[in-house]
């Protein structure tokens, strides 16, 4: 079936076809105006010419249907050429076997493959030179839309049923790679067989190579993280296809099971309409849930084979799962299978390894609790290159994830935090012992990182001395405020004239905590140029003094900003209140600019430095 599938090489062909219709005098118009959009042409030419809807325009032996779907024309055109045939003549085929519904497939036209069967039923049932029929070529092209489509409409029976075998097979990894998660399950359940009959590759380990499709590889900012949160399950397990209007045997079984879901569709869809990346939200958690629901049900399915079998076709999924951190996979597996914590790849990496080497603390975790008696044989083990474990934790990452480790500001910390951490779990005699370099981990981490403790150095200075301005002027401006009273001071005793007012007590305190944070700032800043920048200061050391120093730079801003709102209350806003809308306004400005761009990081490094460690 793999073979039958592959891509055609169209300069393999020789393309001398005896075509007569390519050489009467009415084709060549006929071809230009199909490609052109040329209705009136056309229906003049077919008119005089009857012969000339079957006829094969090209030396692809491609009818007028076939030359105006590939030329992209609207449903409308290929509405009134449809119009104009029969039915058994759109079973007519390319010299590659396509019929025009293989061709809207490609192009993921539903429209027209709606139109199309609805003109003959036959049409999904033809196979071309390929061995595809059009949902494969629809799915293969992750057309979702055209995919649940003709799933609908594409019934399976004695006579040919495309959801068994190897056309099932192929089927099923093609609505995985799609992301058609919810047909691909429907396929599962009613063909068990195919969660393992497969020729190439095996449909968990085309999820395994698709993070995005589960929940951990979800990247959402906290405003979808908390839509996300919201969406409630039981619009989740509503398949696709019933959110579409689509008749498929999913929705069909999905509506008899539970009828008074369709009240909570149309409620959905309504707030939706209102809250635009609801859509969007909903269908990523409804892809989420039924790629882990998929998964489940194949490796139920696995579970039933003999250990050789079933190591066979779980140890490529299980460790590509922890490669690329679908630590769904990976923990699905491990019930299902709790051998396979011994499976390892050429490299003789475990799934321990590559948890370590990819920096996937979620699979660090679930192995970590699920090992048991293969804790101490995991953490023994070689590679090729006779690194233990922590040679690996010592070594950077194996792809760039730096920048996207959750929760951690400063990547040195990070690395940091995954070296000690490993470090417990081996054996004393482990920590210093050589590869086939003759390394140990210390000696590599040391190398490995040197570049990167340099960056973080330039970083962490360009910090401090942007933030150390910024506090001095603060501190400047506080300090000038407290001596230059609003409102001047009475020349009688030399109080403050609006000493006796609230708005003033609120002046003087906030700014004296303006100038007092603002010192704090500059002496927490002033530290970090005069550190050592050692290695091991960058675990907890340098973080303390940079989480200090932001900390109290936002709250020198806040009481600034606060002191500024009292001041201008005294002096312009006492006689008209509505004066003091705006002022406020203005004065939240700085404050939440400096929130949004500064608070998030700097609670990912408390998180980071002050939490619970991030593999517990």
């Amino acid at each position: 079936m793999a073979s039958r599938l592959a891509t055609t090489n169209i300069s393999n062909f020789d393309f001398i076809i005896n075509v007569e219709d390519s050489h009467q005098s009415w084709s060549l118009p006929l071809y230009e105006a199909l490609n052109d959009g040329d209705w009136e042409t056309v229906e003049k030419i077919m008119k005089q010419q009857p012969a000339a809807i079957t006829a094969r325009l090209t030396p692809l032996a491609e009818t007028p249907l076939l030359v105006a779907v590939k030329a992209g024309q609207g449903v409308a055109f290929i509405k009134k050429l449809v119009r104009l045939m029969q039915p058994e003549t759109l079973l007519l085929t390319d010299y590659f076997g396509n019929t025009a519904l293989h061709a809207v497939a490609v192009l993921g036209n539903t429209q027209a493959a709606r139109l199309f069967v609805g003109k003959n039923r036959e049409l999904p049932y033809i196979w071309n030179s390929d061995g595809c029929l059009a949902i494969h070529l629809a799915a293969m092209r992750g057309h979702r839309d055209t995919t649940s489509y003709l799933f609908a409409v594409t019934r399976e029976d004695d006579r040919l049923d495309p959801f068994k075998d190897a056309a099932g097979a192929t089927l099923l990894n093609f609505t995985v790679t799609a992301g058609c998660c919810d047909l691909a399950l429907y396929l599962v359940e009613h063909n068990p067989r195919l969660a393992w009959q497969h020729e190439d590759v095996s449909p968990l380990e085309l999820l395994a190579q698709e993070p995005s499709a589960f929940p951990s590889g979800m990247d959402f900012n906290i405003w979808n993280q908390f839509i996300y949160s919201c969406v409630p399950m039981k619009l989740v397990e509503i398949p696709e296809c019933s959110v579409r209007n689509i008749k498929s045997p999913v929705c069909s079984s999905f509506k008899r099971q539970r009828p008074l879901r369709e009240l909570h569709v149309i409620v959905w869809r309504v707030l939706e309409r209102l809250v635009w990346p609801l859509k969007r939200i909903r269908r990523t958690k409804a892809m989420h849930h039924q790629a882990v629901q998929l998964v489940k049900r194949v490796c139920s399915e696995i579970k039933s084979l003999d250990n050789a079998k079933a190591s066979s076709i779980l140890t490529g999924p299980f460790l590509l799962g922890a490669q690329n951190g679908v630590h769904e996979i990976v923990k699905e597996i491990l019930q299902s299978f709790p051998h396979a914590i011994t499976f390892v790849d050429e490299e003789n990496h475990s799934v321990f390894h590559l948890a370590v080497m990819y920096r996937h603390e979620e699979i660090f975790k679930i192995v970590h609790q699920q090992s048991g008696q293969y804790k101490l044989c995991l953490s023994l083990l070689l590679d090729n290159a006779r690194n233990n474990i922590l040679h690996l934790a010592a070594y950077r990452p194996h792809q760039d994830l730096l920048d996207l480790s959750s929760g951690a500001v400063l990547r040195m910390q990070r690395e940091l935090q995954w070296y000690k951490e490993v470090e417990k779990f081996v054996l004393p005699q482990e920590r210093k012992s050589k590869n086939a370099q003759g390394k140990t981990p210390l000696t590599i981490f040391n190398e490995e990182h040197h570049e990167l403790a340099a960056h973080e150095t330039q970083w962490m200075t360009g910090m401090a001395t942007s933030c150390t301005v910024a506090a001095s002027l603060i501190a400047t401006v506080a300090f000038a405020a407290a001596i230059t009273v609003p409102g001047g001071n009475n020349e009688k005793d030399g109080l403050p004239i609006f000493s006796s007012e609230k708005a003033f007590l609120l002046f003087a305190v906030f700014d004296g905590l303006a100038l007092l944070s603002s010192i704090t700032t500059v002496l927490s800043f002033l530290s970090i140029f005069t550190s050592r920048y050692a290695v091991k200061d960058f675990l907890y050391a340098l973080p303390n003094r940079l989480i200090i120093g932001l900390i109290s730079l936002f709250l020198s801003v806040t009481s600034l900003m606060i002191a500024f709102g009292s001041t201008m209350f005294l002096v312009a806003a006492r006689k008209n209140t509505l004066i003091l809308v705006p002022i406020t306004m203005l004065a939240c400005v700085p404050v939440t600019l400096f929130a949004s761009l500064q608070l998030p990081p700097l609670l990912n490094m408390i998180k980071s430095t002050y939490g619970p460690s991030i593999f517990y």
